[in-house]
């Protein structure tokens, strides 16, 4: 040290924080490392050998006609009878899928007291049918 130099006599007040950061990324590091990985798989114990049976579920159609008669798997019913048969259905213990069938020249307000009958009982298993049948409209 040359005699011209000021060396100053106070001690350094703040922390070396690079260790304490090398440590912080050593365990973020390590963390990351031990999660497992997700997987959105759901276990499912599948019967052994070639000569399983496939089950399918039970289906109910309701169709309606042109002129407004509502079918039930192919028989005509009232609409009446028809709210029976739907809340018979949601009191199955593994409640039938219902197809609903209408018609291209069925009336679009039968159409919606049948929705609404359909809604009104309750059924979770349901679906339209023959859908692509009117994908194509003819001018």
């Amino acid at each position: 040290m040359t005699t011209g130099e000021a060396v100053s006599e106070t001690p350094i007040s703040t922390i070396n924080t690079t260790p304490l950061i090398d440590v912080m990324l050593v365990l973020l590091i390590m963390f990351v490392i031990t999660i497992p990985v997700a997987t959105n798989s759901v276990p499912i114990d599948l019967p052994s050998g070639l000569t399983t049976q496939v089950v399918q579920p039970l289906q109910n159609t309701v169709s309606l006609d042109a002129n407004g008669t509502i079918r039930w798997n192919g028989e005509a019913v009232e609409s009446a009878e028809l709210a029976k048969l739907l809340y018979s259905t949601t009191r199955m213990p593994t409640e039938p899928q219902l197809r609903f069938r209408p018609d291209a020249g069925a009336s679009y307000d039968r159409a919606a007291q049948v929705l609404a009958a359909i809604k009104a009982s309750g059924v979770t298993n349901f679906g339209f049918v023959d859908n692509d049948r009117f994908g194509h409209f003819e001018q």
